[in-house]
């Protein structure tokens, strides 16, 4: 079952005489039960949001579970048609058991972005928070906050929606700027640009 909120989607931006694209960005935050996503548009460093929601994977058995969020997942990109995807990382929790539980889930949110020929990249949830809010160990609150300020919206998402979005947020600002330094052969560290 999938909640969320719509707001019209933009497809193409034109700017003086030239016509840009947009690249449609699917933000997930892969859980077992909630399974957050949100979509955005970005075009010449503007975020634009398009929709979000949770798919809530009921059920008891494990294989039940997965096979809603691929399903539910299919749904929305084939609904919403994004060109890239942004997904959370696991973090290796205290419980093992747990993790790996996690782990299955992004494999099926993974799979449904594969499944329809779209290219994913992977962001830890610190990697998510400093590109959002400034500071890798944010909390929830804030980042619905920033999400929420960010993108101009009249409500605060749900927490694991407001997840998603920041995921496509991060990578929109991963794929600009200095974030674009790895592509070319560099990184930043301490403040200092060095060659990988």
């Amino acid at each position: 079952m999938r909640t969320g909120i719509r707001q019209g989607p933009a497809t193409r931006s034109t700017g003086g005489d030239a016509t840009r694209l947009t690249r449609r960005i699917l933000g997930i935050d892969p859980g077992l039960r909630v399974t957050g996503f949100g979509i955005l548009d970005a075009t010449a460093g503007k975020l634009v949001y398009v929709t979000s929601g949770c798919i809530r994977a009921t059920g008891t058995s494990l294989p039940t579970r997965l096979g809603v969020i691929v399903r539910d997942l299919a749904h929305v990109i084939a609904e919403e048609r994004p060109t890239e995807v942004a997904v959370e990382k696991v973090f290796v929790n205290v419980n093992p058991n747990s993790t790996l539980l996690l782990g299955q889930a992004r494999g099926a949110a993974i799979a449904a972005a594969v499944l329809a020929g779209l290219p994913v990249t992977e962001y830890t949830a610190g990697q998510v928070k400093q590109a959002v809010v400034g500071a890798g160990r944010a909390q929830k609150t804030q980042v619905q906050a920033m999400v929420k300020r960010l993108l101009l919206l009249p409500g605060t998402p749900a927490a694991d929606a407001a997840d998603a979005l920041a995921a496509a947020i991060c990578h929109a600002h991963a794929s600009t700027g200095i974030g674009t330094l790895a592509k070319r052969g560099y990184r930043v560290r301490g403040g200092r640009l060095l060659s990988l």
